[in-house]
């Protein structure tokens, strides 16, 4: 991944979104593609999820739901333009999206009262000259769903360059249910044999003349009550879709509780580095040292990485463009809270936090025997002011104290606990112990 200008711009997205092979094998195929543009129909109510809000604005992280698609598709370099067919009243709205959270190469249609309307619209925003949109017609459109965020570059470019082939392209996904045909009376009349049919998902991806010509010759019917664009291209223009493998990371938001699921699959994934930052290099065997080796133990599922606050943070500018989103600041040498406000500078002048909230853990010792626990809890208070701060640029700043013992056993086992609370800290990232100062 390219690295971009510290604290220049949005910083790229991590690299987990996207695990399908990378660099020569990808480039080369993507480099033959002529123009590629994609349409997302966005007008739906969410009427199936049960909440006011339409389900693509819904938030997960407080980031409405369609910017991780459009995040998604924009970091494909090779899709020129992307399309989002949005309702007249939500516009603005997206536009606003749009801007908050830096994303490229985006223009914005008003849908129609259907799916395939909507799709339709933004088919003629891409054939036509409009002067308020600065648009080509492209060889290959990619048409996806606005709520199925998790979209990744190969699947995309198999349907692109199936749909080159053969003039559409779909992914499909095996049936995990079997399907039955009820007859009137409510009886089982039929059911299909599960292993000969397959679920159309998304994306799907057509020569742009195809599905163009097709959508020009679709009967109000078909606008009114058609789902799936593959089955158009047949039935007007008499081209069969090449139907690629998807990847179970495919599935559509439709209800409340796959928010949830797709939190929990973003929150996995923005959680598996960990850079520890401290205050000294010096002498391996103290304590902080001691808690990144534990950290490394328990936590071996995730890559802990060092970084340095030294010369004006140079350390942590390539962790900070590699997307770390989660930093331990170690407080060795000083008992305040200098290192940590240096990070938290460093940080907010990265823009590393517009996509993703941010999870800082500032860690501080302390030697029951000599400070009272009291005392060092107030001394550290203040951590809450700095906290209510940057949680308006979405770092999210905890406190962390682990008593320090002079008995090993002791000691490994408050390393323990404070490894148990970062790790919990930086996977649920809740933003209701903002500012707490934790015991370990």
């Amino acid at each position: 991944m390219e690295p971009g200008p510290p604290g220049g711009g949005r910083p790229h997205e991590p690299g987990p979104f996207l695990s399908g092979p990378r660099g020569a094998d990808l480039a080369a195929p993507a480099s033959s593609l002529s123009v590629v543009a994609a349409v997302l129909p966005a007008g739906g109510c969410g009427e199936r999820m049960g909440v006011p809000t339409p389900k693509q604005f819904c938030p997960i992280l407080e980031r409405p739901l369609i910017s991780y698609t459009l995040q998604a598709l924009e970091r494909v370099c090779w899709i020129k333009d992307i399309v989002v067919a949005v309702t007249g009243e939500n516009i603005e709205a997206m536009k606003s999206i749009i801007q908050k959270y830096q994303h490229k190469r985006i223009s914005v249609v008003e849908a129609g009262m259907t799916r395939h309307r909507s799709i339709f619209n933004g088919l003629k925003a891409l054939a036509e000259e409009q002067p308020n949109l600065q648009l080509s017609k492209p060889e290959v459109v990619i048409i996806h769903d606005a709520v199925r965020p998790f979209v990744e570059e190969d699947v995309l470019l198999k349907v692109v360059t199936a749909a080159k082939e053969h003039g559409a392209a779909g992914a499909v996904r095996p049936l995990v249910s079997t399907v039955i045909g009820p007859s009137a009376d409510g009886c089982l009349d039929h059911s299909l044999e599960r292993a000969r049919h397959r679920a159309s998902e998304m994306p799907q991806a057509f020569l742009f003349d195809v599905i163009y010509k097709a959508y020009q010759q679709c009967s109000d019917y078909d606008l009114e009550f058609g789902t799936e664009c593959l089955q158009l291209a047949l039935k007007y223009c008499h081209t069969k879709a090449k139907l690629v493998e998807g990847s179970p990371d495919l599935w559509k938001v439709t209800y409340k509780r796959d928010l949830y699921a797709a939190e929990s699959i973003i929150k996995e994934r923005i959680s598996q580095v960990i850079c520890i930052v401290m205050d000294t290099k010096e002498n391996k065997e103290h304590v902080g040292h001691l808690l990144e080796e534990v950290l490394k133990s328990e936590l071996n599922h995730v890559k802990i990485t060092p970084g340095t606050l030294c010369h004006a943070g140079k350390g942590l500018q390539q962790i900070i463009l590699e997307q770390c989103y989660n930093f331990v600041c170690v407080n060795v040498m000083s008992s305040d809270f200098q290192e940590t406000q240096k990070l938290l500078s460093l940080l907010e002048e990265s823009n590393l936090s517009i996509l993703y909230p941010v999870v800082v853990v500032s860690v501080h010792f302390f030697d029951f025997k000599l400070v009272p626990l009291s005392q060092k809890m107030e001394n550290l208070m203040w951590i809450r002011e700095f906290a209510k701060e940057v949680k308006k640029r979405n770092i999210l700043l905890y406190g962390l104290l682990i008593c320090y013992s002079q008995d090993e056993q002791k000691l490994q086992e408050s390393l323990r606990q404070g490894t148990i609370i970062i790790a919990a800290l930086i996977k649920e990232r809740n933003s209701g112990l903002v500012g707490q100062l934790l015991v370990a």
